[in-house]
């Protein structure tokens, strides 16, 4: 399969589609009312019937490897269907036994017992409620915890109550339609960064592709918890590699903003918004829910103030970019915050993919202009060499060689031969072989000689008769160096291409040892020839090139880098 950037949108879109339609809300069947915390073992707490008016609402640190007890009071708003007993989903810090309406229901790990056996069970656990149990009415789901990994860290994080198969199936889709997802994104990921690496001066390119690689990572990272046994004691690891996730998303969406839509004082208000993001990163190890709001919220606030800078000033894409960030609010308001967060990224990328495609687009225009332009230039550059003036020059020259010397005149007509026999096999082509076109150079002396008189010679160093290079491109040096100098003292005009390669470009340098008739210009005017060899680099490197043409003391210096 071909793809291309209304292939990967499309993609794209359906994830975030299926991603928006994936988590439909069950009927709700309980309600939670307060949790209350003692420290503490007594087997009585477990009781349905207990008083725990004097227990306390928080408890901020828990006594190294103590045993302490939480009650939490539901109410069972529908019984369960018969054969269809209703489940309990938890994740609580610690290893615990846990008991509904006094009777145990389950186990997990060793509570009490942490310091002396190794870590047992998982943060998310799911319990069968036996169904003379959730009759509908009050309950009481009471927990014997230790967490001796992280006594500061007390309280659940998480409570669901619906069918007991229900459960496992609801995980199971939505664990799939998130993996879609993040697939997605991994795809495109990999697409734009070999876009990149095809193009190492693109980096939006790169960026972009970082920001889908960082969500893949956290989609994947977020939802390892329904298949992957995970320990309370690594738990807090997981977390703050969700929010390292984050955080680099966090900064790269507004800074590619910042690039496509700039604006003055760009640096700085990065540098700041950059110092924002690491202090809520930092802050309070376990105040995680708080750390993710608020970067996620930041960076959506600065995002926005860029992208509605580019708006205002009628950037090209902008517009339709601040639909999409207004959108990411709909569907927060509209939805939960874990799934309107992996949405509104989802829309924000959109966006972002918009942007890179009018660019590309830009870039392919630029690019089929320049074939159009380069084939008009190239035969303008055969124009050159066949017209009238050229020959008019060139039959006059030779006939005073034949009248004066025949078997030089001979000689004269076999190189102007050879030198349109090689102009008619290479300018068709896009890359020809560097030693192809130091013999169409040497052909080219050899009748400037004939014609001028003039002692004309071209030394090589380094030349590695296997690179390439566009046709006729040094030819045209050659003849700027010809028409833009005067001969030496000793009546010659002397020329000295260089070949120097390194790990990222390789370089032609062409001298002209000669008497300057240019006198006072630093570089030379951009005529027909030099926008020739600028279109043909352009044509075979797109822009990873670079020409200079300067004066210096022996007569010009052309410096041609070739980048890989």
């Amino acid at each position: 399969m071909k793809l291309n950037l209304r292939s990967l949108s499309s993609l794209l879109l359906i994830g975030i589609l299926m991603l928006s339609t994936s988590c439909g809300q069950t009927p709700e069947v309980f309600k939670e009312q307060r949790t209350v915390f003692q420290i503490g073992d007594n087997p009585t707490w477990a009781k349905k019937v207990f008083n725990d008016s004097n227990w306390e609402r928080r408890i901020k640190r828990i006594p190294e490897g103590q045993i302490f007890w939480s009650r939490t009071r539901i109410d069972i708003l529908k019984s369960p269907e018969e054969l269809r007993p209703y489940g309990l989903q938890i994740d609580a810090y610690g290893e615990y036994e846990i008991f509904w309406d006094g009777v145990l229901i389950g186990k997990n790990g060793n509570p009490g017992q942490e310091a002396e056996l190794p870590p047992e069970g998982e943060l998310w656990v799911t319990y069968s409620i036996p169904t003379h149990l959730a009759t509908e009415g009050e309950h009481v789901m009471a927990l014997r915890l230790s967490n001796y990994y992280f006594p500061d860290h007390v309280g659940l994080y998480e409570l669901e109550i619906a069918d007991y198969e229900d459960l496992f199936t609801d995980m199971l889709i939505k664990t799939s339609y998130m993996h879609v997802f993040a697939g997605t994104f991994l795809i495109v990921s990999i697409y734009f960064l070999f876009l990149f690496l095809n193009n190492k001066k693109e980096y939006p390119t790169l960026i972009f592709s970082v920001c889908c690689f960082f969500i893949f990572a956290l989609v994947i990272t977020v939802f390892s918890q329904d298949y992957i046994s995970i320990h309370y004691r690594v738990h807090v690891i997981r977390l703050h590699i969700i929010n390292s996730f984050l955080l680099g998303i966090s900064f790269l969406i507004p800074y590619y903003f910042s690039i496509q839509f700039p604006y003055s004082r760009r640096r700085l208000s990065l540098i700041v918004y950059a110092v924002v993001l690491i202090f809520l990163w930092i802050i309070s190890d376990h105040a995680f829910n708080y750390k993710t709001i608020g970067m996620v919220l930041s960076m959506w606030i600065f995002s926005f103030g860029i992208v509605a800078y580019g708006a205002y000033k009628n950037a090209r894409g902008a517009r339709l970019v601040l639909v999409t960030l207004l959108l990411s609010v709909v569907v927060f308001l509209a939805s939960g915050f874990v799934i309107s967060m992996y949405t509104g990224l989802g829309l924000i990328l959109l966006g972002m993919l918009y942007l890179l495609a009018l660019n590309i687009k830009d870039q392919r225009l630029a690019y089929e202009n320049t074939l159009v332009q380069s084939t008009r230039l190239r035969l303008e550059l055969l124009k050159k060499n066949i017209q009238p003036h050229f020959l008019m020059n060139t039959l006059t020259s030779l006939i005073d060689w034949v009248e004066e010397s025949p078997k030089k005149g001979v000689q004269f007509i076999e190189a102007l031969a050879k030198e349109f026999d090689l102009f008619n096999k290479i300018e068709k082509e896009t890359l020809i072989p560097i030693s192809q076109e130091i013999a169409l150079c040497r052909t080219h002396l050899e009748i400037m000689e004939y014609r001028k008189e003039i002692d004309y010679s071209l030394e090589e160093e380094g030349i590695d008769p296997e690179e390439k290079i566009p046709p006729a491109v040094l030819h045209t040096l050659l003849e700027n160096g010809i028409t833009h100098s005067l001969p030496l003292e000793d009546n010659s005009i002397q020329f000295k291409l260089i070949f120097e390669s390194t790990r990222e470009y390789k370089r032609y340098t062409f001298l002209t040892f000669a008497a300057r008739i240019e006198q006072g210009k630093n570089t030379r005017e951009e005529g027909t020839g030099l926008k020739y060899i600028k279109a043909r680099l352009t044509e075979s490197y797109g822009t990873k090139w670079d020409l200079t043409s300067e004066q210096a003391d022996h007569g010009w210096r052309n410096m041609l880098k070739i980048y890989y």
